[in-house]
């Protein structure tokens, strides 16, 4: 498959989808790279995912806001603004948005991420999906 060069705007933003309370917006999905994942997350405070781990590495800027990251059961720590976290494959991570939410930039190693997402949203009906669905859903992605 040849990748095609491709910019996206802001008014060429795809609707963002809904995901354990995020907004996450798809900027670059593996189909359109033919490997990596580039998504816009926004969350309001207390949002995040569990505890959860994947066969992907992600990477995550904090562009506005504070959020608290746990990986592989470390104390949280607090990201601000700048803060790049880097999350390897397999490794169990998590975070939650602080007072105020905010915004940050994440990037995977590989498609799946974008389905994924696509998938809980399309379960979501406005809320969050029982905790079966979600872990059938994440369990087709290799996440648990």
């Amino acid at each position: 498959m040849t990748v095609q060069p491709f910019i996206v705007d802001r008014p060429q933003y795809p609707a963002p989808l809904k995901v354990v309370g995020e907004s996450i917006t798809v900027l670059a999905s593996g189909a359109a790279t033919n490997s990596y994942e580039i998504f816009l997350q926004e969350g309001e405070e207390g949002s995040g995912p569990e505890p959860h781990d994947h066969p992907w590495d992600e990477s995550f800027f904090v562009i506005r806001g504070a959020v608290n990251f746990n990986v592989e059961s470390e104390v949280p720590r607090l990201a601000e603004p700048g803060t790049l976290v880097h999350v390897p494959a397999g490794r169990t991570h998590w975070f939650r948005w602080r007072p105020g939410g905010g915004a940050m930039l994440s990037i995977t190693s590989r498609e799946a991420a974008s389905r994924m997402f696509a998938d809980i949203d399309a379960a979501s009906a406005g809320g969050r999906p029982p905790r079966e669905t979600m872990n059938e859903i994440c369990g087709r992605y290799g996440c648990t």
